[in-house]
């Protein structure tokens, strides 16, 4: 049990391969990203809806700076967890968000969810993309 845990909520478990950039390289946004983030506090609920481009920093996004910073810090933030990835069973909340556009010329539709450790982890790194998560009524 404690070897399956030593590998959960990070998908960097495995370590950069020596031919890829570490995990702190910074990316800089290009101009022609162009995102529409929708955020829901559960399945169910109603979603709230985004636009955000980057470099400069705009749309109605109401934190676009940071959500800009933030995908900017992140090597890959729009790739999915892998199907073999070992996750941890904590659970984030209820919260769903898909992300569909342009990043750095390649075409996103995505979703993050905080269902488990790794997806958990996911969003955290891109948090600010989310903007202030509706509540649940």
């Amino acid at each position: 049990m404690i070897l399956s845990l030593a590998a959960c909520g990070d998908e960097q478990a495995n370590g950069p391969s020596a031919d890829k950039p570490s995990a702190t390289t910074s990316v800089q946004p290009s101009g022609q990203d162009s995102l529409t983030i929708e955020v829901k506090a559960s399945a169910q609920a109603p979603a709230k809806t985004w636009k955000l481009s980057c470099d400069p920093a705009n749309g109605d996004h109401p934190k676009a700076q940071q959500a800009c910073a933030a995908l900017g810090k992140v090597k890959e933030p729009f790739k999915p967890v892998p199907p073999d990835q070992m996750c941890t069973k904590i659970y984030g909340g209820p919260e769903v968000a898909t992300v569909k556009g342009t990043w750095q010329n390649e075409r996103i539709n995505t979703r993050f969810t905080r269902a488990d450790g790794c997806e958990l982890n996911r969003w955290s790194k891109v948090a600010p993309l989310f903007g202030d998560v509706p509540k649940v009524r």
